[in-house]
């Protein structure tokens, strides 16, 4: 087994100054994630679910539109203020600013738990623990992310260097150091299968420099590195955009599994 698992000491504080870009610029997940959980994991009508790590409710409210009963838990206060802003008035999601570790939900209570953009950042055993708690014996977890593609196009080329360039931190806090071996290991000795789809933004110049700027790694307003790698993408987009706009891509990866009873 693997050594444990620590995220990073500001992991549940993070993204606290970059709500306002990441609620304007992060996508959503393709209709077929939806599709692929209620053939799968039963969501609908009827169903309980704690979306953990919900951040600015992106997936929260896709969940919600299920009919589903949709428990938020996210640590983070502004990311949890703007999730609640967003709500409908009359939507039935339930909030929790609550850690991945210490949901406070009631023992055997959720039948699908989900993480979208989130797992890289728990603790993995004690979030282990607590999922299991949680659940009820039947119940699923779905971890979920929208993979940036690194090499699709031109431009995703590109923004991949730019990143090497002037936010070297992202390999550091990239959710793809979360590798198959460590997915498989979290739900052992259970069971879990891989999920694909491609997805995509279409972005303008403005957008694709909040989409960078939502990201823990990018160096924010006032570093030195701030505005000569925001130069570097608005050439980015001039050079492959077409009228001002960038198509931002990405591979979904969806590990929906089962922990053993």
């Amino acid at each position: 087994m693997s050594a444990p698992h620590r995220p990073p000491a500001d992991a549940t504080t993070r993204f606290a100054d970059r709500v306002d870009a990441y609620v304007r610029a992060r996508p959503d997940y393709p209709v077929a994630v939806i599709e692929l959980l209620r053939t799968h994991a039963g969501l609908g009508p009827g169903t309980v679910v704690a979306d953990v790590g919900a951040g600015t409710g992106i997936l929260t409210r896709m969940l919600a539109r299920t009919g589903a009963t949709v428990h938020a838990v996210e640590p983070n206060g502004p990311m949890l203020a703007a999730l609640i802003a967003e709500l409908d008035p009359s939507s039935t999601v339930r909030t929790h600013r609550r850690p991945a570790e210490a949901t406070n939900l009631s023992d055997a209570s959720i039948d699908l738990i989900t993480a979208a953009q989130a797992f890289h950042w728990f603790d993995r055993d004690a979030a282990r623990s607590e999922f299991r708690r949680i659940l009820r014996p039947s119940g699923w977890v779905a971890l979920i992310w929208n993979s940036r593609q690194t090499d699709s196009s031109p431009f995703m080329a590109g923004y991949q260097q730019l990143l090497d360039r002037w936010a070297p931190d992202h390999r550091v806090v990239n959710h793809q150091n979360v590798d198959a071996s460590a997915i498989e290991e979290f739900f052992s000795p259970g069971s879990v299968r891989r999920h694909t789809a491609d997805h995509h933004q279409v972005l303008d110049v403005d957008g694709v420099c909040d989409r960078l700027l939502s990201s823990s790694y990018a160096p924010p307003a006032g570093h030195p590195d701030h505005e000569p790698m925001l130069a570097g993408l608005r050439t980015l987009v001039q050079r492959h955009g077409e009228d001002g706009a960038i198509r931002f891509e990405y591979r979904t990866e969806v590990y929906l599994g089962r922990f053993a009873p």
